[in-house]
């Protein structure tokens, strides 16, 4: 096989959770791009339609679905959608996720809830409904979850984002025993660990610690709308078929210091 034919997503089906915006629409455009069909899922709907009104215009056809992943129900419904819009499900990419900073000793219940729900919860449970009404079946399948470069170490203490660190490092735990489970399925799971990315979920951040981030940063700059395309179209295609259970670390050298 070629190595454009390894990395070629014709006809591949694209499930996207939290695929409206930022690093979410980011992935969306490179699948899209490579010839994959995709299915946007996002809570909110204006957002959805605002996507795929620009997917349009980059000539990629998507389809959406609005609903909360922190319900067990709508992630069924959503693999439903997807399944009659399809027929089968190819890669599922977990993106969908939250965070929220406050000190640990003041961390609000409802916020650690929340974002242990969304991050972790709802990232194995659609794994879960994927793989048994697509990919077990079908022996075949590519599962993407987008956990940070959060979830490998402890932060600046004044990031104070206990909540969201645990739960990311969860989730590159979770893909290890999940890969380590399922690849009797041939099903390759594996992380992307992204580093800072202007987002709205970062905004705030960096709006105080940008020159930090940077200056901690070896190639000294933030992630760009580019910079996770070829991580995750790897990870999606037949380039990877021989990799489960790892993570990527995209984000410019900053976790090696």
């Amino acid at each position: 096989m070629s190595v454009k034919k390894l990395f070629d997503l014709s006809g591949k089906n694209a499930v996207i959770t939290g695929g409206s915006r930022g690093l979410g629409l980011q992935i969306a455009e490179a699948l899209g791009e490579m010839g994959a069909n995709v299915l946007l899922v996002a809570r909110k709907n204006d957002e959805l339609i605002k996507a795929n009104e620009h997917l349009t215009q980059m000539n990629i056809q998507a389809h959406t679905i609005a609903a909360d992943l922190q319900k067990e129900e709508e992630i069924k419904g959503v693999v439903k959608h997807a399944l009659e819009r399809f027929a089968c499900i190819d890669i599922l990419v977990n993106n969908a996720g939250a965070t929220w900073g406050a000190p640990a000793e003041d961390y609000p219940h409802e916020a650690w809830h929340k974002l242990m729900n969304l991050n972790i919860n709802a990232m194995f449970f659609m794994s879960q409904e994927v793989a048994k009404k697509s990919m077990i079946e079908r022996r075949s399948g590519k599962i993407i979850n987008i956990a940070s470069i959060a979830g490998l170490r402890g932060n600046n203490p004044m990031m104070q984002t206990i909540g969201y660190n645990t739960s990311k490092g969860a989730a590159v735990n979770h893909t290890r025993a999940l890969a380590a489970e399922w690849g009797k399925f041939n099903i390759n799971v594996n992380a992307i660990c992204p580093g800072f990315f202007p987002s709205k979920m970062t905004d705030g951040l960096l709006s105080t610690m940008k020159d930090t981030v940077i200056s901690k940063t070896p190639l000294a700059r933030l992630g760009d709308e580019e910079d996770l395309k070829g991580a995750a179209v790897f990870l999606a295609s037949e380039a990877s078929k021989h990799i489960t259970g790892q993570y990527i670390a995209v984000d410019g050298g900053s976790s090696i210091c």
